[in-house]
């Protein structure tokens, strides 16, 4: 009998079968459906309702401000909002996939509100054009929206998300070059079109134009004129009204007409849509009918007016007083309700009903399907996901389990996840949720979003509920309350909202305190963010979050804690764009790490800077040594060695180099090295203008006398001697060497012979040696007092006899080896060195 109540209900369309259950009583009062504008959201969203103001209305007791008002689908109202807006007439409303309520005046202002009637910033608008003419008609889809002005000219927005971002939000389409309006307008929604961009569909005299971004071409030639149009869910079929009182179902691409169904009325209707893919519905004022492809329609018949809302799985039917859903009958239902049906899973749903009026005939069914019972066992649960009746499916999953007990083959995970889906399904349907949500809608909207929904619409508690049963994350619906709660507790004090807030943060361990102290700071509760961002273990999101809200000192100390560079660096960063310069210093000075980053960043691109922070530490000594590298800085360019303007800084900078090191005592050194620095940099300069050629400036000043020598400026190398107290020894091996480079022997031999030199005949010989010349190397080489040192002399340039007798002198074994071994090619000078070593006794 249970059977036969269920199966009563439906109708029957050809082969098929349609039910229309009743799944919410309307919990609103006074609203009248024919009075207002409404836009519900799919997948149970929901329901947005203003007075119509194109339609002169009687106001009853009620006020003359027109108010938007959201309720859930069960009519239970949600939140409301007095419109002020300017702009003109309101156009279009609809929801978009994230259930932002989009709201389009005349002017082609678009508002937007959150589920909770609250504005959200900025607006957005449609441009110039639609300003200037009026926005006569829109058509939404998902996230996006097409509209016509009043110039008969195409403006779409793609992405609502998108609002915001720099060009592209708003996109002109091609020109399709109207003389009026329209008769209808349709929209094929990006994903499904082979371009990737929207299509639209207008019905022009007994055609269809079809318009793109870049292009407009005439379809459907000889099919109109069409007074209604509506795409299918998955862009593939048009179903449309004609003139004649026609309802045509076309491809999308009108290759053909897939089936054909004449009306008794040539009346437009009012609304036109899909019923899943199996059928369309038509509304006329009181009369609903549903046109499938074979078969006669089936008509419904109402006394009030309706809005029909379109499903994956079917149609929601929107009244004054109810909410009904529309669907084609699953087939696992139709196989155990079905009037008359002898399925395994019929047989099945009896063997429960019999087996609890304690019947033997439980058992005679169980033995007839015992073959099939796991197909049947299956119908039953796929049966008990698609019922909304609580009480049935209880009994349908009693069914199913009933049949397990006597089928070993059957997985159970099967049952168990439906068990848990329904569990589901069955607390979001509930009045004061009001999401009324079909298995198959759930399956296609999936849990996070079904969670992030019920987050949006404050149901916190639900929401937090259901993640930790489907093993989801819980943080971001703690998050959120916490959010809120700082929202809507002005009145509570910060310590005492900490305590309520840390109390639920504790629930999730990976909670972010640094995301909802940033919330706290943007509803004006600094404190409370400084308190909550203190929670935050993690630096990297800490940090920022305190420097927004303006604790700089703490941000630094957690920086320099964690020892993260890149951290210390963006908070140094910050504080020195915020903070006067003095300020900034005493900051870092006590912390060490901050000081050294800074330090080491400002070498390399902030000198100035840097200065001023050694002269507010009294670190003399540092500004010294960076005017002193700004010097050598200056060196690197071009001109600087050319006696141009550039080589006085360089001097000055030289010389403020010097005072700074002067007025420390631990830097005496250093002083007296940048005084003979600048002085030498003078000298240098004076003698590149005197001899014009580039070479002196930043060489040492062994270099600059040895430079001057080989140009033969004496006198030039004699003042630098002077000037800088080169010693004996040094200048003699400079002139030496010098004099050797030019060649100039005969001076080299009159310097010989002014004094004994300090440094010995050695560097003499070694010059005249290197420079090839070995007659010179003789004039000097009897004069080596050392004769091991003659020896040596004599073997470089070849003189055996010369070596062995120096060698003789020396009485040196070890260097009479040496001698051998750098003759071994000479056989008679090597027998000299033999005879030697025989002569002192030496093996």
């Amino acid at each position: 009998m249970a059977a036969v109540s269920v199966a009563a209900e439906w109708q029957l369309l050809y082969n098929r079968y349609y039910r229309k259950p009743e799944i919410y009583s309307m919990k609103w009062k006074n609203v009248d459906l024919s009075r207002n504008k409404l836009a519900c959201s799919p997948f149970g969203g929901p329901i947005g309702i203003i007075r119509d103001d194109s339609k002169i209305v009687q106001l009853y007791a009620e006020s003359a401000l027109r108010k938007l008002r959201i309720f859930n689908s069960a009519g239970v109202q949600i939140a409301e909002t007095v419109w002020r807006n300017p702009g003109g007439r309101l156009i279009g409303m609809s929801w978009t996939d994230d259930q932002t309520l989009i709201c389009i005046v005349q002017d082609g202002t678009i508002y937007r509100y959150n589920i909770h009637a609250e504005l959200i910033e900025p607006n957005m608008s449609l441009g110039k054009e639609c300003f200037e003419h009026s926005v006569v008609e829109c058509v939404f889809w998902g996230n996006g929206v097409v509209c016509m002005n009043e110039n008969l000219k195409l403006f779409c927005v793609p992405d609502f998300n998108r609002i915001g971002e720099n060009n592209g939000a708003v996109v002109k389409l091609a020109d399709p070059n109207l003389e009026e309006l329209p008769l209808c307008m349709a929209v094929i929604e990006p994903q499904y079109t082979m371009s990737g961009n929207v299509e639209v569909l207008l019905a022009v005299g007994d055609h269809v134009l079809l318009v793109e971004e870049d292009g407009v071409q005439q379809v459907g030639a000889g099919v109109g004129p069409l007074q209604k149009m509506v795409v299918s869910r998955n862009g593939k079929l048009l179903a449309s009204f004609t003139h004649d009182g026609r309802l045509l179902v076309i491809s999308t691409d009108f290759s053909n007409i897939i089936f054909e169904y004449s009306c008794e009325s040539a009346l437009p209707p009012e609304q036109l849509a899909w019923c899943g893919m199996d059928s369309v519905l038509l509304y006329w004022d009181d009369v609903l009918l549903m046109v499938g492809p074979y078969g006669d329609p089936v008509s419904y018949f109402y006394d009030e007016p309706v809005v029909l809302i379109s499903e994956c799985d079917g149609v929601r039917i929107l009244s004054n007083t109810s909410m009904e859903f529309l669907q084609r009958v699953p087939d696992s239902m139709v196989s155990i309700f079905k009037i008359g049906s002898t399925t395994p899973a019929a047989l099945l749903y009896d063997a429960l009903d019999h087996f609890d009026r304690r019947s033997a005939k439980a058992d005679e069914n169980l033995r007839m399907i015992r073959s099939s019972l796991p197909e049947a066992i299956e119908a039953c649960i796929d049966a008990a996901g698609y019922e909304f009746d609580i009480s049935r499916q209880r009994t349908l999953l009693r069914a199913a389990s009933y049949g397990q007990a006597f089928c070993s083959n059957v997985p159970r995970d099967r049952f168990q996840e439906m068990c848990k889906t329904l569990r589901v399904l069955n607390v979001v349907r509930s009045t004061d949720v009001g999401i009324p949500l079909s298995i198959q809608q759930y399956k296609v909207l999936t849990a996070p979003v079904l969670i992030s929904r019920l987050i949006n619409a404050n149901h916190h508690f639900l929401a937090l509920r259901l993640s930790e049963y489907l093993g989801l994350n819980q943080e971001l619906v703690v998050m959120h309350w916490a959010c809120a709660k700082i929202t809507a507790s002005l009145a509570i004090p910060d310590p005492a909202l900490l305590e309520i807030l840390l109390e639920k943060l504790k629930l999730s361990k990976s909670i972010s305190y640094a995301a909802v102290a940033e919330h706290a700071d943007k509803s004006g509760r600094r404190k409370l963010a400084a308190m909550l961002v203190e929670r935050e273990p993690r630096s990297s999101k800490q940090v920022p979050l305190l420097l927004s809200i303006g604790e700089e000192d703490i941000a630094l100390t957690k920086a320099t804690e964690s020892g993260d560079t890149d951290l210390v660096y963006m908070v140094l960063f910050h504080i020195w764009q915020k903070r006067p310069s003095l300020e900034f210093f005493g900051m870092i000075q006590a912390k060490p790490l901050a000081r050294d980053l800074f330090i080491v960043y400002a070498r390399c691109y902030k000198h100035e800077f840097l200065k001023d922070f050694f002269l507010s530490t009294g670190q003399l000594e540092e500004v010294a040594f960076l005017l002193w590298k700004e010097s050598w800085e200056l060196s690197k360019n071009p001109m600087a060695s050319k006696g141009t303007p550039l080589h006085g800084p360089r001097i000055k900078l030289i010389e403020k180099a010097r005072d700074l090191f002067a007025e420390t005592k631990e830097h005496h050194f250093e002083s007296k090295a940048a005084e003979e620095h600048a002085k030498l940099l003078r000298m240098q300069h004076e003698l590149e203008v005197s001899t014009k050629q580039a070479i002196f400036v930043d060489s040492s000043i062994s270099d600059t006398i040895r430079t001057c020598i080989v140009l033969g400026n004496h006198r030039a190398a004699m003042k630098v001697k002077t000037e800088f107290k080169v010693s004996e020894k040094r200048w003699y091996w400079l002139k030496v060497f010098a004099l050797a480079t030019i060649r100039d022997w005969d001076a080299l031999e009159k310097f010989s012979k002014e004094k004994r030199p300090p440094i010995g005949y050695k560097p003499f010989v070694e010059a005249c040696i290197d420079a090839d010349e070995k007659n010179e190397a003789l004039k000097y080489i009897p004069k080596l007092s050392d004769p091991r040192e003659r020896a040596e002399a004599y073997a470089r340039i070849g003189m055996a006899k010369e070596a062995a007798d120096a060698a003789s002198q020396a009485k040196d074994s070890e260097l009479l080896g040496r001698l051998k071994l750098s003759f071994s090619q000479n056989a008679a000078a090597s027998s000299i060195f033999d005879t030697l070593r025989d002569r002192l006794g030496v093996a």
